[in-house]
């Protein structure tokens, strides 16, 4: 009698046997001489199942553990114009694929109604706890009647809608691989490090969403997430949505002389610095230079001076006395509106708290005292509110109308990220959002400013592909398990 072929999940891998007929199934198989199995990777589930599907091979899948749901939904809002196009453009590219929205442009409201149309089990992975628990409230409002669950924090729940942190997502990644249909990756741009990659490789689910407001990643593997989850599908950028999804906002850039002393201190500093690195061959221009400067700076004493000399250099610019001036003066001139003030350390946020008596956040803010100064700042009690890094990602403060960077890196996500904290529209959508850089002028803030704003003139977006959604086993018009049945498509 011959056995059918069965398709089994195995702590975050397939095991395929006995070998079935045909060829398609031979490019995804590795013979494992410790079972005496043919072992599959768990990602490539959807391929070779939709490739066995094609030879008319005949087998059992006993690898899914996961389900059809029954959601009820509540989403009243009617989505934007880009909502409504993203999630066409996802469907046709086969509910795989990266989503580019800005910051407040509606990509939490997007990937509930790609639930809604998508009715299996989720996995919804945010990097932070703040996300995950604004992720859990705005699912039991989307679906009151669902199971929604935690993982991280201290929680450990089993639910069909499940939110985890990238973290937790990582560490149970073998056992949650069949479990979930559907994964949606929050500030994908997270997904393809070395330890968070599991999430995605140790997984089946045919159907995946990335959503970010800035894939690109320094050490370029941004590209990794065309095999992690799908190509990039839609894009949108914050000049295209001002006035319409996003409030219209100005950009403003205000430059401070460094006082004469400051500006004396300074120049010695970069010429201490410069010599070491002409006589190292060492230029400050990439990310390798700036690794080769470190490494330099720890084999002798000529490099740690000059290293020391480069972080004060760099805390001249960052903090002089004629930012906190200019502060003060935007403070004034924008009161009473809820302000949000950025800075690149920690040192010169209480240096502000301390001096105007202003609400502070960094990451030593115990929880407890973050989640009561945001709620007051929400009320309108707090007027002001100054940060590190903590509110640039993962933090709604939809009353805030003007931000103020003092100082910040090079990166281009994280000026988007604190463009976004201001321009969530107001309720008449008349509301104008404020960003005002502030730069020490002639030192090398200046060329920090034009490389965090390099996206600012972006290419066109892309938008997905049109036509008929892909075919195959995991199509929308597909029967059995793997089918979204039309009458739930935009309910």
């Amino acid at each position: 009698m011959v056995r059918i072929p069965t398709l089994s999940f195995d702590r975050g891998t397939l095991i395929l046997h006995p070998p079935p007929k045909g060829k398609a199934w031979v490019d995804y198989a590795t013979w494992d001489d410790r079972v005496e199995k043919f072992r599959i990777k768990a990602i490539d589930y959807r391929s070779l199942v939709e490739a066995l599907q094609n030879e008319n091979v005949n087998f059992i899948d006993e690898a899914k553990a996961f389900v059809s749901l029954e959601l009820v939904s509540s989403l009243a809002m009617e989505p934007y114009p880009h909502q409504t196009e993203a999630l066409t453009a996802w469907k046709h590219a086969g509910r795989q694929g990266v989503v580019v929205l800005p910051t407040a442009a509606g990509k939490t409201y997007l990937a509930q109604l790609a639930i809604a149309s998508t009715p299996r089990s989720t996995l919804i992975v945010v990097p932070t706890l703040d996300l995950m628990h604004q992720w859990y409230a705005q699912l039991l409002a989307a679906f009151p009647d669902a199971e929604v669950g935690l993982l991280g924090g201290g929680a450990r729940d089993k639910s069909p809608l499940l939110v985890a942190t990238y973290d937790s997502a990582a560490i149970h990644a073998e056992a949650l691989g069949n479990r979930y249909a559907l994964l949606i990756f929050d500030e994908c741009h997270h997904l393809p490090t070395d330890f968070n990659r599991a999430i995605a490789e140790y997984a089946i689910a045919p159907y995946r969403l990335g959503l970010t407001a800035t894939p690109e990643r320094s050490d370029g593997k941004h590209s990794d997430l065309n095999y992690l989850i799908g190509t990039e599908v839609y894009r949108q950028t914050v000049a295209e949505l001002a006035g319409k999804a996003l409030a219209k906002h100005e950009v403003v850039q205000i430059k401070v002389q460094l006082s004469q002393y400051e500006r004396d201190r300074y120049n010695e500093l970069i010429r201490l610095r410069n010599a070491f690195l002409q006589q190292a061959n060492i230029k400050l221009g990439n990310l390798k230079g700036w690794q080769l400067f470190v490494q330099a700076s720890a084999r002798s004493t000529a490099g740690r001076k000059a290293m020391l000399a480069h972080r004060e250099a760099k805390a001249i610019a960052l903090g002089t006395d004629g930012k906190l001036q200019v502060l003060s003066n935007l403070l004034a001139q924008h009161y009473p509106e809820r302000t949000l003030i950025f800075t690149a350390d920690n040192a010169t946020v209480y240096r502000i708290s301390q001096e105007l008596l202003i609400p502070a956040i960094t990451h030593q803010t115990p929880i407890k005292e973050r989640h009561n100064i945001l709620t007051r700042f929400r009320a309108g009690e707090y007027r002001a509110l100054v940060a590190s890094h903590v509110l640039n990602e993962g933090v709604d403060v939809p009353a805030a109308s003007v931000a103020i960077i003092l100082s910040g890196t090079g990166s281009a996500r994280e000026y988007i990220q604190r463009l976004g904290r201001v321009l969530r529209r107001g309720t008449d959508g008349e509301k104008l959002a404020l960003l005002y850089e502030v730069v020490a002028e002639d030192t090398s803030e200046e060329g920090t400013s034009v490389r965090r704003r390099g996206l600012e003139n972006e290419p066109q977006r892309r938008k997905g592909r049109r036509g008929e959604e892909k075919g195959g086993l995991f199509a929308a018009e597909s029967s059995g398990l793997y089918r979204v049945d039309n009458d739930k498509e935009d309910r």
